[in-house]
C-alpha cells in the first residue's frame, strides 16, 4: 500500500522519497492533483507525476535518479556535423502547445504514452505561468524536434523530447545544454536511465544526492501559484 493524497491536501503534502517503493522503483504515493503549486512542490522535493489513462495520479521519485550535467554533454561527430551543415534552427518557448502534441503522439511512441489530456493541460498551465518550457528545431518553417520541461532555480526537470529529423530532438537539447552552462545551470533532470541518454552523457547518481543538490540548486518555488 502506498500514501493516497486528497485534493484539499497542502500542496507540500508528500511523503518522504525515502518511503517510495523499490518495486516498482520510485513508487511514493498516487492522488492528488495536478495544480501548478502541488506540481512545483513535487519537482522541488525530485518527486514527478507519471501515470496513463484510467489510473489514478501516480508520484514517483526513483533511486538511483538519472541527470545531465550541462558540462558532460556528449556531442558525437555526427551530432556536431548536424549542427554544423543541417540548417535546423532552434527556438525557446515558439510552439510549447506543439512540442507537447508531438510528445503525446502514438504514432511517435509505440510503447504508449503517459502524456494525456490530463497531463497537457497542468503543464500548458505551468507554461503559462512562465515556468514550464519548450526547446523547438526547426527545419524552415517546419518543427522537427523538441523537447520540453520545467525550470526550477538552476536546475531544468525534462519531461519528454521528440524527433522527426534525425539528430533534431537532440539539437534542441543541445540548445538547452548551452542555454544551462550561459546561465550557470546546475543539471537537468532526466528522470529515469535509459541507453540513448547515457550517449548523451546523462549518469545515474543516488537519489539522497539528487536530493541534496535540489535543496541548494532550488532553494524555494514561487508562492504565488494557485
Amino acid at each position: 500500500m502506498i500514501p493516497w493524497l486528497h485534493r484539499g491536501d497542502p500542496p507540500d503534502a508528500f511523503p518522504p522519497v525515502e518511503t517510495a517503493l523499490t518495486d516498482p522503483d520510485g513508487l511514493l504515493c498516487a492522488g492528488g492533483d495536478l495544480s501548478p503549486a502541488r506540481l512545483l512542490q513535487a519537482y522541488r522535493r525530485g518527486i514527478f507525476p507519471w501515470f496513463s489513462e484510467g489510473q489514478p495520479i501516480l508520484w514517483w521519485s526513483p533511486d538511483p535518479r538519472t541527470v545531465l550535467y550541462p558540462a558532460e554533454f556528449k556531442v558525437s561527430r555526427s551530432l556536431a556535423k548536424t549542427i554544423r551543415n543541417r540548417g535546423f534552427a532552434v527556438t525557446v518557448d515558439r510552439a510549447f502547445a506543439e512540442v507537447m502534441a508531438h510528445c503525446a503522439d502514438e504514432r511517435l511512441r509505440p510503447e504508449g504514452t503517459w502524456i494525456s489530456p490530463q497531463m497537457r493541460a497542468a503543464y500548458l498551465r505551468l507554461h503559462e505561468l512562465g515556468l514550464a518550457h519548450s526547446y523547438e528545431t526547426w527545419d524552415g518553417d517546419r518543427l522537427v524536434g523538441g523537447l520540453y520541461g520545467v525550470a526550477l532555480g538552476s536546475v531544468f526537470f525534462g519531461e519528454s523530447m521528440f524527433s522527426l529529423e534525425r539528430d533534431a530532438s537532440k539539437v534542441a537539447l543541445a540548445a538547452l545544454v548551452r542555454a544551462m552552462i550561459e546561465r550557470n545551470g546546475r543539471l537537468i533532470d532526466c528522470q529515469v536511465a535509459s541507453t540513448h541518454l547515457e550517449s548523451l552523457g546523462a549518469r545515474s547518481i543516488p537519489r539522497s544526492q539528487f536530493v541534496r543538490e535540489l535543496a541548494e540548486a532550488v532553494p524555494d518555488v514561487p508562492s504565488a501559484v494557485p
